[in-house]
């Protein structure tokens, strides 16, 4: 019987540990194999998620400006001319103003000033709104658009073309005929149509045309457009030239209303708004002055150059 050959170091418990270390070892590498296909698997699926939607970038305008003491009292003393007559504690009470009752300061403010005499009375309403989108797809700026649409179409203004019209297309010309076939060379007039005769689309002479001397935008009649037919005249005419408008030149768009009302027997109410949008903010500015006892009607020039004064005024100070 052949005896085994001994080999050195390899017995007992040494032989034991080097099976342990083996199987050890090996664990490892199973274990180091799943750890690490685990970010793999993350990748694909982030891969199949796409890309993240774009976030509509914020208004530039996070906070608003105290409204009261935002209208010197030199501009106030022209808006308010019955506050010399008053005494000096209710001058400076009118002076000062009444800040509107607001839950959130950074959103919306306004102030109210006012001051009446017996025969006259002048009230000017400051109101200033942030509009902040909860859209993310939706700036604020582009909401803010939205409110000030709605504003300008509810005063009945229309708003201005977005888009200059269609260039028509070039007239066909009839190709010149040989002068030796005698034929006359047609001039594109439509067939059948006489020579001299006057064509069905012609314009009335003296027509004005729309939006002309104060910018007046399409669908408001101009002055001197004739009446319709049915002998219908509009409730509240405004003067020429200062008809309710879209205004250039105030913010990123603005318009001014113009209206005017009976109080009792005598009385007038002239009430002039400009409103105007910049980014975000949204400025209305109200201006009304009401006569009693008085046939004659308060002026629509001064009141929409005060009016329009302040709001420059106030758009100047939204620059700041």
């Amino acid at each position: 019987m052949q005896r085994k050959r001994y080999t050195p170091g390899r017995t007992g418990s040494t032989a034991r540990t080097a099976v342990v270390l083996t199987l050890g070892l090996g664990l490892g590498i199973g274990l180091t194999g799943c750890s690490s296909s685990t970010p793999a698997d993350d990748i694909a699926v982030d891969a199949k998620a796409g890309p993240a939607a774009p976030v509509a970038p914020p208004g530039r305008y996070r906070t608003l400006f105290e409204p009261c003491g935002a209208v010197p009292q030199a501009t106030l003393k022209d808006l308010l001319p019955g506050a010399a007559a008053l005494g000096d504690a209710e001058r400076s009470k009118a002076y000062r103003g009444v800040a509107s009752v607001t839950y959130d300061t950074d959103r919306r403010v306004g102030c109210t000033w006012k001051a009446d005499t017996p025969d006259i009375s002048h009230r000017l309403v400051l109101d200033i709104e942030r509009v902040v989108s909860y859209d993310t797809a939706v700036s604020d700026e582009d909401r803010a658009q939205e409110v000030y649409v709605r504003k300008q179409l509810a005063a009945g203004i229309p708003l201005p073309p977005t888009a200059p019209p269609t260039t028509a297309p070039p007239a066909t010309t009839t190709p010149s005929i040989p002068a030796t076939s005698g034929t006359p060379t047609t001039t594109g007039r439509p067939p059948g149509a006489t020579q001299g005769a006057t064509p069905p689309a012609a314009t009335t002479a003296g027509a004005t045309k729309s939006g002309d001397a104060a910018g007046a935008p399409s669908g408001k009649p101009s002055a001197g457009a004739t009446a319709p037919s049915s002998g219908a005249t509009p409730s509240n005419p405004s003067p020429t030239g200062l008809e309710p408008r879209v205004l250039e030149g105030l913010g990123n768009i603005a318009y001014l209303d113009d209206t005017l009302s009976s109080v009792g027997a005598n009385g007038h109410q002239r009430a002039v708004s400009v409103v105007f949008r910049t980014s975000n903010v949204i400025v209305t500015v109200s201006y009304r002055e009401q006569t009693t006892g008085s046939a004659e009607a308060p002026d629509s020039t001064e009141l929409q150059e005060r009016a329009r004064n302040l709001a420059r005024l106030l758009a100047e100070r939204l620059e700041e």
